[in-house]
């Protein structure tokens, strides 16, 4: 039986933790992106180090794909388990390479011992480049690339180390062209030599490029999953580039570590979950009240409470939304690819600095742990400079200005006090109880940046696809790529997509983009649509068809095109 596939191929490694999946991912996504294809991949894990089932999907194409199938083209079981584990995305289509499992194998097996071939290497440890050489054998890969990037990957182990892994690559490599003509197994896929030179990185690595292009200077954060990567790549790349990352003791110590920072000049961000996110809500409240810059990355998982630590959700944007006692201005934001998270996260930091509020930049464990194949040319680096100034003897603080901004100075740089306070204040920072004069100002003064904020700087929503179509099909986030492709394969062109990167809040011509919407669909890695809530509260529209997910599982293409579909 011939079994050809084309264009477009779903691999998937599953195993125990501790089996070094990761490690074959991460060789055969970048070996793969060398080779010219399009490469997305992410990973689902459960919340423990060792033992349990993981598993990681690869997704190589010849045009670009971002997003989750669930059907699988080649499963690779690293453990038994593993069948169990993704039984439900397996097809009579699946190829399976590895040690095969009646009970789940429906289509072709390729039936093969990784560690067995490991040994007459010299080692089980090299189970996993034997894998890597199976799978690129039979996707009939050039072998020269993979030994290569072997090379340059092992060059500090040294050279015998080098030699036996390009062995085991070999090796694996050999069986998996062997499987290839055995099985009649033809894999197509057209290559793009420019994607050798794209940029291959996650979700968390574009929102810190991101971050530095809006010129940061401070990250401070106390770990917590999925947030973490960002003080990660800052502890990795913040010396050269001038950042401070300091890793705090708690996430009350972390806020108010960058809002210090804050107060002495700094561009500041903060990354958390939710969870530790609920501990700094007073600070954002503070935050507000002396109009310090600050800005929140919060990488979403599903709760209450620790929930499901390693999986994905969309469910805290009323979070961020209302968090924070007494009425001041936020700005929030959702990237929903790694463009979006690179311009997005930079006018986060640009915008707080500018407007003196709290900035939010929401994500989730699916977004920030994808791997994607971006085109480098897409990152613009920014220019923009702090919005700080000289102060003199005169200086006030809280200025009352028609904009609502006041002139920003920090300790040290002129002649001025820079006076900062919680409790309510007059225009040089000191406290006041004036009721009926000082207080009503401020509060106007702080709330009019509202005003400014809708009618110059705030994002409109992308459409992709006809602006007068019937339906709407509103997503934002890590659900924007899985929406895109869903609507996509529908093929109707009275269907289009509308991307919300900024949810809060709209800009003032939003509610002017329904007007000739017969139908809105509105799809959300949540249980109550928080985002339909918002939209027609803000809006005055009504969602008619709310497409959720709460399983800690992001969309899967297929899954969406169906419940679209449906929906129609």
């Amino acid at each position: 039986m011939t079994h050809h596939i084309k264009e477009d191929f779903s691999i998937v490694i599953a195993g125990r933790a501790g089996q070094g999946i990761q490690s074959v991912a991460y060789l055969l996504t970048h070996v793969l992106k060398l080779q010219g294809y399009h490469v997305f991949a992410n990973s689902e894990y459960m919340s423990r180090v060792r033992g349990g089932m993981n598993s990681t999907t690869i997704r190589v194409s010849s045009t670009k794909h971002d997003a989750l199938r669930s059907s699988i083209d080649l499963f690779v079981p690293l453990d038994a388990g593993a069948y169990m584990h993704c039984k439900n995305r397996l097809t009579k289509n699946t190829l399976y390479l590895g040690l095969p499992n009646d009970r789940f194998c429906q289509g072709c097996v390729m039936e093969v011992d990784f560690a067995k071939i490991a040994q007459l290497v010299g080692n089980r440890l090299f189970e996993n480049i034997v894998a890597v050489g199976a799978i690129l054998g039979l996707m009939e890969t050039d072998e020269i690339i993979a030994k290569e990037y072997l090379r340059k990957f092992f060059v500090k182990k040294g050279s015998d180390i080098i030699k036996k892994n390009q062995d085991a690559l070999a090796k694996g490599y050999k069986m998996g062209t062997h499987f290839a003509f055995s099985q009649d197994i033809s894999i197509s896929l057209t290559s793009d030599d420019s994607i050798k030179e794209h940029l291959f990185l996650s979700g968390i690595d574009a929102i810190g490029f991101g971050a530095l292009a809006g010129g940061c200077d401070f990250c401070a954060a106390y770990p917590m999953s999925p947030s973490t990567g960002l003080l990660t790549f800052f502890a990795q790349h913040g010396h050269e580039c001038g950042v401070i990352a300091e890793q705090a003791t708690d996430e009350i110590e972390a806020v108010n570590m960058a809002l210090g920072a804050s107060y002495a000049g700094a561009r500041s961000i903060v990354t958390t979950a939710g969870g530790g996110f609920d501990l700094m809500c007073e600070s954002v409240s503070l935050a507000g009240m002396t109009e310090t810059p600050i800005t929140f990355h919060v990488g979403q998982r599903p709760g209450p409470a620790t929930g499901l630590p390693t999986r994905t959700a969309q469910e805290d944007l009323n979070l961020v939304l209302y968090a924070g006692h007494g009425e001041f201005m936020r700005v929030i934001f959702a990237p929903g690819s790694p463009c979006d998270a690179y311009n997005i996260t930079a006018h986060a930091l640009k915008i707080a600095d500018e407007y003196q509020i709290p900035t939010f930049v929401l994500s989730d464990q699916y977004f920030v742990d994808a791997l994607y194949t971006v085109d480098k040319n897409d990152f613009i680096m920014k220019d923009d400079a702090k919005k700080i100034i000289e102060t003199d003897r005169q200086y006030k603080r809280y200025a009352l200005t028609e904009n609502g901004i006041s002139p920003r100075g920090v300790p040290g740089f002129g002649d001025g006090l820079v006076c900062v306070i919680g409790d309510e204040h007059d225009e040089e920072g000191r406290i006041t109880e004036d009721m009926h004069g000082l207080r009503t100002k401020m509060m106007e003064k702080r709330l009019f940046k509202r005003r400014e904020l809708l009618e110059t700087v705030a994002l409109l929503p992308e459409i992709i696809g006809k602006k007068s179509a019937k339906t709407i099909v509103i997503c934002w986030g890590s659900t924007h790529l899985a929406v895109c492709e869903a609507v996509e394969n529908l093929a109707n062109p009275d269907v289009s997509v509308m991307l919300f990167t900024q949810l809060f809040p709209f800009h003032k011509k939003v509610r002017k983009m329904f007007v000739k919407a017969q139908q809105i669909i509105v799809v959300e890695n949540n249980a109550v649509g928080q985002f339909a809530d918002l939209l027609e509260k803000e809006c005055d529209i009504t969602v008619d068809t709310r497409i959720l997910k709460w399983n800690g599982e992001p969309f899967f293409v297929e899954e969406l095109t169906e419940r679209i579909m449906k929906a129609l």
